[in-house]
């Protein structure tokens, strides 16, 4: 068993890494650290501001940083923000642990965003609807080479989501259900 390889939940914003983070650590009974919360705890401010301060390079250093902090420990699922598995270095620091891409189509990422003022990258465009087919179209072959596993976010319940990573995670020997431990 490889128990102590970092979990990693990528996907764009919407997909769903966040909740389905929470959900696999306590199913799991590993601690999650999203990396977006990371860098708003550390700044004490929102990633939105971070942006409208720093710019988007300013806030994707701060999330190398962050991503590389996480990735030299172990046993953690680590949810990323859409964009972190963007750059080359996150890329092969994301990739020493076992990568779920939550895959979600963009026309119901658009409607689980469309009244969200906390994401930048859709705030300050001026067609929202189309940034979000954008950046599906750039990152996803990216999340996929990535990916050790991809699973539809938007088909089925959490609970069924959830079931498909555990079921992963035990046949790559990451996971072992209590039954099975005593």
């Amino acid at each position: 068993m490889k128990p102590l390889q970092n979990i990693v939940l990528i996907g764009l914003m919407g997909a769903g890494k966040t909740t389905v983070g929470r959900r696999l650590s306590q199913r799991i009974g590993r601690p999650m650290v999203d990396t977006d919360q990371e860098i708003e705890q550390r700044c004490g401010t929102s990633v939105a501001v971070i942006f409208e301060v720093e710019g988007e390079e300013g806030f994707r250093r701060r999330e190398a940083k962050v991503v590389e902090e996480l990735m030299a420990q172990e046993g953690l699922v680590v949810t990323t923000g859409g964009g972190a598995p963007m750059d080359p270095q996150n890329q092969t620091l994301l990739s020493r642990g076992f990568v779920v891409y939550l895959e979600a189509e963009p026309r119901l990422l658009w409607t689980r965003l469309k009244t969200d003022q906390s994401r930048p990258l859709l705030t300050q465009s001026d067609d929202p609807r189309a940034k979000i087919d954008e950046l599906h179209a750039l990152r996803d072959p990216i999340y996929r080479r990535l990916a050790d596993l991809v699973v539809s976010s938007t088909k089925g319940s959490l609970t069924q989501v959830i079931n498909q990573i555990e079921a992963r995670l035990i046949d790559e020997g990451l996971f072992r259900p209590l039954s099975e431990n005593a």
